[in-house]
């Protein structure tokens, strides 16, 4: 049986106010359901959440690096950084000194191309931050395991080309075109790079 309002009001305004009734709860139940949602900042690099106490899982503290935001209406200013690689094992000599160059949007990431054994080698580079885990394996892997202190921008460059060899590399710049770094090859290339003119 209808409530007492409701034989008061026509039957089409009683169903557009159960309607209205409904839509409310409707959107009180979303708007409740919506309040545990979380936010977690996510690292480009990587896709995983950025830690939750700005430290990793040894303890050690975590810097997040946000690049500045341009300037509106300009576009960020490119970088060109050009650097030497020396070759370390023989397999190395093979290919020689060679010349590589990081192209950087001032983004955090850039374009990263080498020529080698006559294959140009097309590829990317990405800043990370102190907080990347895996950043210093290529380091020991080229160089021999060892405790190491990297002062600087970090990054790692990859390359891929079409004989079907790629590069993995990780350098630290220390300056506006300086710095250091490491390659290692899929034929088992060990190469130390440094930036600069």
């Amino acid at each position: 049986m209808d409530s007492p309002a409701a034989a008061t009001l026509p039957r089409h305004e009683s169903h557009t106010m159960s309607r209205r009734t409904a839509l409310a709860l409707t959107t009180l139940a979303t708007a409740a359901s919506l309040g545990a949602c979380v936010v977690l900042p996510v690292d480009p690099a990587t896709g995983r959440p950025y830690p939750p106490h700005g430290h990793d899982a040894y303890g050690q503290s975590v810097t997040v690096v946000t690049p500045p935001a341009p300037v509106a209406g300009l576009p960020p200013a490119v970088t060109v950084l050009s650097a030497r690689l020396y070759p370390l094992n023989q397999q190395a000599n093979k290919g020689g000194m060679l010349t590589a160059s990081v192209i950087d949007n001032n983004t955090g990431r850039g374009t990263f191309t080498i020529a080698y054994l006559g294959d140009s080698m097309q590829g990317e580079a990405t800043r990370v931050d102190s907080g990347y885990a895996a950043f210093g394996r290529i380091h020991n892997e080229v160089l021999g395991y060892s405790q190491r202190s990297f002062n600087g921008r970090r990054g790692i460059a990859n390359a891929y080309g079409s004989k079907g060899v790629n590069v993995q590399c990780e350098y630290v710049v220390t300056g506006p075109t300086m710095g250091t770094g490491v390659c290692q090859f899929s034929d088992g290339a060990k190469y130390q790079m440094h930036f600069g003119t």
